[in-house]
């Protein structure tokens, strides 16, 4: 999962390096194009993503603050 993230970034970092390089383009273009095609969707696709490990995490969390059972 975080290879496919690191990859992604790569794509976007060069993408925003060509916009600000570019003769027709701005660094306010290339903070644009790292922000809204970068930072944002990673950051939303890694957060339903990680989803099903904050369950388990929080369900183990939850699992050993239970007391033990009495004994008979």
């Amino acid at each position: 999962m975080y290879l496919i993230a690191l990859g992604w970034m790569y794509v976007v970092l060069m993408m925003a390096i060509a916009e600000a390089q570019s003769p027709q383009g701005t660094l306010l273009g290339a903070a644009f194009t790292l922000l809204l095609y970068g930072i944002l969707p990673l950051v939303v696709l890694l957060y339903i993503l990680g989803t099903p490990m904050r369950k388990r995490r929080a369900a183990r969390l939850a699992g050993e603050a239970e007391p033990p059972p009495p004994a008979p």
